[in-house]
């Protein structure tokens, strides 16, 4: 048993909890982070990271597959899909490893063990459990990092097993190459996961209980998803719920009640259940301390307090959503905060950009036209294809989309939506023009250069004016 006294503890080392604590750090307050298993947590170790690697790998063997179209030739195409996964979780581990550095750099320690919350007089005890005893912690401020996990469904047949009914974790180190499997659930992590086994020629079929594929997208970019997802071979079965799913010695059986009422079966040899997050609030003393949680996720107000003195949380445990940037972002604000630093803003969730790298990527940041529209604004919107873009046609990647939504009176760029070949990394040119209020002048004249995909965002912000010139 120790005893450790600092000026921040955070409990969690994902990207929220250790950036909190490295700017922590970098202030010059004595940092310790607790963590109860890999440093990095699931972002770095089993979520953003390895399924990234992934989906490389997805991607390079379509090109592969293609190579006639680029005069190459490749005979006797395959995969290892043990040696698919042997990279993806090289990649996780050395990034996790880069964690441990970071720690050592910026001198703080690393508690290995499972933290609780305990009464205390400025902020709360931190008791950690670890394999030799049980470490007490107290500090001034305490940062709750602690993330999330797979949401599951509350019915029985539903629950995943591990071996027949997937969560995102088994997906990303499978068994087996399935040759066929049923993706419950259409949002950025079941499609991620649609696209790699997809590509890599299972059968795939994905059910969406909403009216359309990556609901949170614009409405026109989701039709787009959905066409493209089709064309590669996928099954799309919108406005459908699973009722039930019957384990045999091989597949599984889904009753799937379709749109029409009436329902289906669906025959797979796994299932992948992606139907969301749940924060991970369990057994961390909470209720003890007195901070209150609702739907699953921990309640903390614009500077991320959570009204208990000295208690903080950042990152998936607070809510949507749920993306590691927006987990940093938020661990920066609350330490800043906490140090008294001048020029502190809350966050602002619109400007937070969105990416699904499946293939093809969807990127997103602001509001959709619909939910602009139904914000009162009087909209001007562009729209510029890939196809008419020289470097998309080089690349041999002429579908896809981009979209600016422009507020009419203002010039405010409302929104940007984007569809096609590397959005995921065009995206931010959209997000500093939003974090800098910058309006439809400022972005006519920026210039672009040629030739890169990034013309397309130009030319899509000339058309909203009638102002296009490639169209």
């Amino acid at each position: 048993m120790t005893d450790h006294a600092c000026d921040l503890v955070v409990i969690g080392s994902g990207p929220g909890g250790y950036v909190a604590a490295i700017r922590a750090a970098q202030l010059g307050m004595k940092t310790m982070i607790v963590e109860r298993d890999a440093l990095g947590g699931v972002c770095l170790n089993w979520g953003c990271i390895p399924t990234k690697a992934l989906l490389r790998t997805a991607e390079v063997y379509t090109n592969m597959k293609h190579a006639e179209e680029f005069g190459l030739k490749a005979e006797k195409i395959g995969f290892d899909i043990d040696a698919v996964v042997k990279r993806s979780r090289n990649v996780a581990g050395k990034l996790s490893g880069g964690i441990g550095f970071l720690m050592k750099k910026n001198k703080i320690t690393v508690i290995e063990g499972t933290a609780r919350l305990e009464k205390g007089a400025n902020a709360p005890l931190v008791k950690v459990k670890t394999k030799s005893g049980e470490d007490t912690v107290k500090a001034k401020h305490v940062i709750l990092a602690t993330g999330a996990r797979a949401r599951t469904i509350p019915q029985a047949g539903l629950e995943p097993d591990g071996k027949f009914i997937w969560t995102a974790k088994e997906a990303m180190v499978p068994d087996v190459m399935p040759k066929s499997l049923l993706v419950i659930g259409s949002g950025a992590i079941g499609i991620e996961f649609a696209s790699f086994y997809n590509a890599l020629g299972a059968d795939v079929t994905v059910v969406e209980m909403l009216d359309r594929v990556l609901p949170v997208e614009d409405e026109e970019i989701s039709k787009h998803a959905e066409k493209a997802f089709k064309k590669q071979g996928m099954k799309i079965l919108t406005g459908a719920q699973v009722q039930k799913l019957d384990k045999g010695k091989k597949t599984v059986t889904a009753t799937v009640k379709m749109k029409d009422g009436k329902t289906q079966n669906i025959e797979a040899e796994r299932v992948v259940l992606a139907v969301g997050i749940v924060g991970n609030t369990e057994n961390l003393g909470l209720e003890a301390v007195g901070a209150k949680i609702d739907r699953g996720h921990i309640q903390v107000n614009e500077w991320l307090e959570t009204g208990v003195k000295g208690l903080y949380a950042i990152g998936d445990v607070v809510g949507a959503p749920w993306l590691a940037h927006k987990a940093s972002h938020e661990g920066v604000i609350c330490v800043e905060k906490i140090a008294g630093q001048k020029g502190v803003h809350p966050l602002n969730v619109t400007n937070i950009p969105g990416c699904t790298y499946c293939q093809p990527q969807v990127a997103s940041v602001g509001l959709t036209e619909a939910k602009a529209k139904e914000a009162g604004h009087k909209v001007k919107v562009g729209k510029f294809p890939f196809n008419g873009n020289g470097k998309a046609i080089a690349l041999g990647e002429p579908e896809g989309l981009v979209k600016t939504v422009f507020d009419e009176k203002t010039g405010e760029l409302l929104g940007a939506h984007m569809i096609g070949a590397e959005v995921t990394e065009l995206i931010q040119g959209y997000a500093i023009a939003r974090s800098a209020e910058l309006v439809e002048t400022d972005l006519m004249h920026t210039i672009f250069p040629h030739p890169t995909l990034s013309e397309m965002m130009h030319e899509s912000v000339l058309d909203a004016y009638g102002r296009v010139v490639h169209i």
